[in-house]
């Protein structure tokens, strides 16, 4: 195993000739995909891995500066596809690494013969024509509420996100994986992703991309699916599920799994 194979706990499941990559967002691990891997393994070979800052990961390799913006991410992912010699994929993305992989896409088109953006946002804040979500009063009581007390705030974040209550097992498994973070870098990493803009960006992925949304998503809400699909440069699709909360792969299994899977095995013209 590589250095950064290693540092990323990559794991390669599965048989066949295409290649899946699934990759996380904030405050969650690979485990995030545990419903959706068994149904993939007999067709694919699935390649999955930790993003930097995890709480899986080893936080000495959390390099601060490296990760100020998302670029850090992004050259992680293209590291991961050299070392492991891919030479064209199928990559899934969460949230943040669903902007990890547009970004990607645009300097190695390429390597990648779809995106599948789950809960995805080039920007979570608000301005005069956009809605992200978030203001920025917001996000200033989401990082002082960081650095005053971790696990409190990981116990009030985990179900805002989830979009439950606090006795439901993805709730518990969203807070479990939050609270593994060491808690300056959760803080680091909240301010990477929600000062992020990456709207300009858009307009230059031409890889196909599949957009998955849940109706009712405090962090990407729908019309953030539907300016993704306007201003992406390439040809796309969206399917709202009439699911709730941000990692709905987590939440409502039964729903989304199929829903990817449709997404996986077929190109855009042929999803049903």
């Amino acid at each position: 195993m590589g250095i950064v194979e290693e540092a990323h706990n990559v794991r390669i499941v599965g048989k066949g000739n295409e290649i899946v990559i699934l990759a996380h967002g904030f405050g969650t691990d690979q485990s995030v995909w545990k419903h959706l891997v068994p149904h993939l393994v007999d067709d694919y070979r699935v390649i999955l891995y930790d993003n930097m800052g995890a709480g899986t990961t080893n936080p000495e390799y959390f390099d601060f500066e490296r990760y100020y913006t998302i670029d850090g991410f992004v050259y992680d992912l293209l590291a991961i596809l050299q070392e492991l010699q891919v030479q064209s994929c199928i990559f899934v993305g969460h949230s943040l690494s669903a902007m990890v992989g547009l970004l990607a896409s645009i300097s190695h088109p390429h390597l990648f013969t779809k995106l599948i953006l789950v809960s995805a946002s080039p920007r979570f804040l608000n301005d005069s024509e956009y809605f992200g979500g978030f203001q920025q009063e917001d996000l200033r009581e989401l990082y002082e509420g960081i650095r005053s007390n971790y696990k409190a705030w990981c116990s009030g974040f985990a179900p805002l996100v989830i979009g439950g209550d606090m006795e439901s097992v993805a709730v518990q498994e969203f807070s479990r994986t939050l609270f593994n973070m060491r808690p300056d870098i959760a803080l680091s990493l909240a301010q990477t992703i929600f000062q992020f803009d990456l709207r300009p960006i858009l307009g230059h992925v031409t890889v196909p991309c599949h957009i998955i949304q849940s109706t009712k998503d405090l962090a990407a809400p729908v019309v953030v699916a539907e300016y993704l699909q306007q201003n992406l440069g390439g040809k796309t699709i969206v399917e709202v599920m009439p699911t709730e909360g941000h990692l709905p792969q987590l939440s409502s299994p039964d729903v989304v799994v199929p829903v990817l899977l449709n997404h996986i095995h077929h190109d855009l013209a042929e999803v049903k």
